[in-house]
């Protein structure tokens, strides 16, 4: 809690809220430093493994060498198997803050989508419902502040079994890629639930791992709604009280007669 002035009643008076941290964090991979993470302070090896899986960097537990974390000086050490690319350019993103990423599809960088997405049935809109649900009532620092971001990955059955939340939209896309292959949890075949906007590097991200659901209490952009058609990727948005939007691929949501 922070000392404020709340103005109300045409007066000021001593008050309390609660803020938001924020914190940066120097990322160096292989003795090269490569971008700085804004992001809330916890779980940061969550955070940095996911970013470099997303990146492509990493794709096994076996790939780290190294992954530290001191959050002191704000600085986390990292040596992977192999190189990194001789030139990275940064992409500024639409996340909160600015996200970045150094691959995108459709912007003639090195990005590759995923495969199209293979699920063995149809996705009940029940479990998509289940899982907002579940992600809501875990989502205590938003509902405090408004200022946190919260994601979370479930199966078709409306179990949750992850949840992320950051400053960041995109950083809790990252947060669960780091913590699923930190712990050995499969992402591909999940479903994917958000409180923030869908923008493309978010699409691309749930690509790359295998998403095929993706359901936002928001909108998504016109280049999410562009990936996910072309990757196969269900893609629904405005998931408010029991209505939806369906932005791509309906025909895989399992819809009584």
């Amino acid at each position: 809690m922070k000392e404020v002035q709340v103005y109300s009643g045409g007066r000021l008076a001593r008050g309390e809220a609660y803020v938001v941290g924020e914190f940066p964090l120097v990322l160096r991979v292989n003795d090269r430093e490569i971008v700085t993470l804004i992001a809330s302070p916890h779980d940061l090896r969550f955070l940095v493994a996911g970013f470099l899986r997303v990146q492509g960097f990493v794709s096994s537990v076996d790939d780290f060498l190294m992954l530290s974390v001191c959050n002191d000086y704000g600085i986390a050490n990292v040596r992977v198997r192999g190189e990194l690319p001789a030139e990275l350019k940064p992409i500024l993103t639409s996340g909160c803050g600015t996200g970045i990423t150094f691959t995108l599809p459709g912007t003639g960088n090195p990005g590759k989508l995923a495969p199209e997405q293979e699920r063995a049935a149809p996705v009940p809109p029940a479990a998509v419902f289940a899982l907002m649900e579940q992600l809501a009532r875990k989502a205590e620092k938003y509902s405090r502040h408004g200022g946190v971001h919260s994601a979370a990955v479930g199966d078709s059955d409306g179990d949750l079994l992850l949840h992320a939340e950051d400053i960041g939209r995109h950083n809790t896309f990252d947060r669960l890629a780091g913590e699923a292959l930190l712990k050995g949890v499969e992402l591909a075949g999940k479903l994917l639930v958000t409180s923030g906007r869908v923008s493309a590097e978010m699409a691309a991200k749930a690509a790359a791992l295998g998403i095929p659901l993706i359901a936002s209490r928001t909108s998504p952009t016109d280049m999410a709604i562009r990936i996910c058609k072309d990757a196969g990727i269900t893609l629904i948005g405005y998931l408010r009280g029991a209505r939806f939007n369906v932005y791509a691929h309906p025909e895989m949501l399992l819809i009584e007669p």
